[in-house]
């Protein structure tokens, strides 16, 4: 029996006993538990919280797995609200604020009406974050993470990107290949390269695979029993922290027996950095948060990189717009040069052929907030304590936000004065791969850089065609073609003197 059948057969059973519960609840209930069948609870949002325990979590699952992530929620905005309805996910009652109106709201009283909140499962794979509140431990990760990852500050790494996205595809890429778990070869390099400054493939793959296993299970049903995501994430974790250990300790001799310079890491940053009351971070502190690191600044750009690549085997005029915009680039290098920050400046149409990747298939699907008080939101109460969630997919794929949302067109993200059609201004808080507000994610840039420089060195070298033409999409809990987008490449017949 597959692993995915595994997981089906006992998400049936939890199913059955739910069915059980709920029938044995009924002689209590005269009606299903819905947001407006509660005592002087009128002004809630409509909706309705689903089975007891599970709520509308396997439904929520299930559509992305389907590779409809968007129904969840066009069903419930067309049938309660198209601004804002109720639901129960992963154990919690959940108010989903849709539309660009609904991320604006939300982005903007961060810190004020509502604050950071990541799923139970979470504390549980990372126990130093029940140390302190998620809001507490959110902010100390936005102070603890060094400079480089501001634009002026990433500049020094375009080469380093560069250099990893050459020797990978040399390494990996000929004949016939499976794109995402290469692309995730690539992201963890480049992570592991500059934030802890492990370059050496044999420590890299030491914990690659359980990697991939715990960002797996991140964001599954916290049932921590043999054999469910669940139980592998955390596995998985305390396998990682254990490698992540050896590293902090050998890092800090060396820190002891040399008078060099700290190396310009995010490790390094953290093992040197104090709080407000001149305290260093635990070792395992700090594991678990390179951890967290690791998984934000290398999972979402691989699939990002999964689609671009998709897309350009999908659409020979867009791969051919993308194709001679790098080689302008390569042929104006000398044999050898690596990439610099001007050179990424003038890849407007491959970054603008990235957005409408990312428009079409969000690497981050949406988070959580927790109302930190009670408020109201069109109309509507939101009690304290009431978790909310915003998605990307009420608005991406909305035709009251993009015109014709299936089709692919790169121009919708040309600037004003790049031959931009007002017809195709985005409506601010309509776009929103990266989230937004104080809380956007702080690696943007950086994901830009590292799939700019990937692009860069692929295109110029090979074309290929997809080998599984109707290939299903999942998203679980992100966007990935379900038997990884096998491809045959091909080498260009003359190539860049780079």
């Amino acid at each position: 029996m597959q692993e995915s059948d595994m997981e089906l057969l006992l998400l049936s059973s939890l199913l059955l006993l739910s069915l059980i519960l709920s029938l044995s609840l009924r002689f209590l209930y005269s009606k299903p538990k819905t947001s407006q069948s509660h005592t002087n609870s009128s002004k809630l949002p409509p909706g309705q919280t689903g089975w007891p325990i599970l709520g509308e979590t396997l439904e929520f699952l299930s559509t992305g797995r389907n590779g409809t992530p968007e129904k969840f929620f066009n069903d419930r905005m067309n049938r309660y609200s198209a601004e804002i309805f109720t639901t129960s996910l992963l154990g919690e009652k959940t108010a989903v604020l849709c539309g660009a109106a609904g991320n604006k709201f939300l982005f903007s009283n961060e810190n004020k009406l509502v604050t950071s909140w990541w799923p139970r499962n979470v504390e549980k794979i990372f126990p130093t974050s029940l140390q302190t509140s998620t809001s507490e431990e959110s902010m100390k990760m936005r102070k603890l993470l060094p400079g480089f990852l501001k634009p002026d500050s990433l500049q020094k790494y375009v080469g380093i990107m560069d250099s990893i996205a050459k020797k990978h595809l040399e390494s990996h890429w000929d004949s016939e290949i499976k794109v995402l778990p290469l692309a995730k070869q690539y992201t963890f390099a480049v992570a592991c390269r500059l934030f802890l400054s492990i370059d050496d493939p044999k420590h890299i793959a030491r914990f690659e695979k359980p990697f991939h296993v715990l960002v797996a299970g991140v964001l599954s049903i916290p049932i921590n029993l043999p054999g469910t995501p669940f139980n592998r994430a955390i596995r998985a974790a305390n396998l990682i922290r254990k490698e992540l250990l050896e590293i902090i300790k050998q890092r800090k001799r060396e820190m002891m027996m040399t008078t060099m310079e700290v190396k310009r890491d995010i490790l390094g940053h953290m093992l040197t950095t104090s709080d407000e009351n001149g305290e260093l971070m635990s070792e395992a502190d700090i594991a678990d948060k390179i951890i967290g690191l690791l998984i934000g600044g290398h999972d979402t750009a691989s699939a990002a990189i999964t689609f671009i690549i998709k897309y350009l085997a999908e659409l020979p005029e867009i791969y051919d717009n993308v194709f001679k915009e790098q080689i302008d680039i390569a042929e104006g290098k000398a044999a050898g040069e690596m990439l610099n920050w001007d050179d990424l400046q003038k890849m407007k149409y491959s970054w603008n052929v990235a957005c409408e990747v990312m428009r079409l298939a969000p690497p981050l699907q949406g988070n959580f907030r927790e109302a930190i008080t009670d408020f109201t939101y069109a109309g509507f109460s939101i009690p304290k304590g009431w978790k909310l969630y915003w998605t990307a997919n009420s608005t991406h794929k909305n035709p009251e936000y993009f015109r014709e949302p299936e089709k692919f067109d790169p121009t919708r993200f040309e600037v004003e004065g790049e031959n931009n059609n007002s017809n195709n201004n985005i409506i601010p808080y309509s776009y929103v791969p990266f989230g937004g507000g104080p809380r956007m994610c702080p690696g943007k840039e950086y994901a830009r850089l590292e799939i700019l420089a990937f692009m860069h060195n692929l295109v110029t070298k090979f074309n290929w065609e997809k080998l599984l033409p109707r290939e299903k999409i999942v998203v679980d809990p992100m966007p990935m073609p379900a038997n990884g987008l096998p491809l045959r490449m091909r080498r260009h017949s003359t190539l860049p003197l780079n």
